[in-house]
């Protein structure tokens, strides 16, 4: 029994999966405002499932590369709650979870703004290089160098950054991650520290 929680970008995704089978699920776009929807929207999934928190055995979650604010909702919730339940709480990887929408060659690619986007390319699922905060250039060299003409599919908030330089890719533009795909990735991924994946700094300074 897997909780699947995504707050890394400009959604809120909750979902409680019995094995494959998704017990109950909910997503909400939303620009800002994740810490205040999602404790409320995994009590209201949670009664859908018609289970307690108690019969949960995993947490997963979104660890990034996303909003700094949204990840660390999510990480902090996700800890909270794992440490109260006893019970893993596990990372899973933003481009992971996205790449999960469709099969076959897939490339998440999401808006980091700045002129870059965050990448990675699966597969099948199996990774085919690490997640990365590139130039969108950059991105379309990859794309081209990894995908050796076969089709691809781009999906992802940078989707339409990305299809105009990738001639023939198909895209598919995602708000968040899909916490159905969250818990079911987490349920098969060996146990680690939870913590938030930074792939660059902060657009945010502190004062001089």
């Amino acid at each position: 029994m897997v909780l699947g929680l995504d707050t890394c970008l400009t959604a809120c995704s909750v979902a409680v999966l019995d094995g494959d089978r998704v017990l109950a699920s909910a997503s909400e776009t939303m620009a800002r405002g994740h810490q205040e929807r999602l404790a409320p929207m995994a009590q209201k999934v949670m009664g859908e499932a018609g289970i307690g928190f108690a019969a949960l055995q995993r947490i997963g979650v979104t660890v990034g590369p996303g909003s700094f604010t949204g990840l660390r909702v999510g990480v902090a919730f996700a800890k909270g709650l794992a440490s109260a339940l006893n019970i893993p709480g596990v990372g899973v990887g933003t481009l992971e979870a996205l790449a999960a929408e469709t099969d076959g060659l897939v490339f998440a690619v999401v808006d980091a703004r700045r002129d870059q986007v965050y990448l990675q390319g699966f597969d099948a699922g199996r990774p085919l290089m690490a997640p990365d905060a590139v130039a969108v250039e950059v991105a379309a060299a990859r794309v081209a160098e990894l995908s050796m003409g076969r089709a691809v599919t781009l999906v992802g908030s940078g989707a339409h950054l990305l299809a105009p330089v990738c001639p023939g890719a198909r895209g598919l533009a995602a708000d968040g991650c899909d916490a159905r795909h969250v818990a079911r990735i987490a349920a098969g991924k060996p146990l680690t520290p939870l913590r938030p994946l930074y792939l660059r700094a902060p657009d945010a300074k502190l004062p001089a």
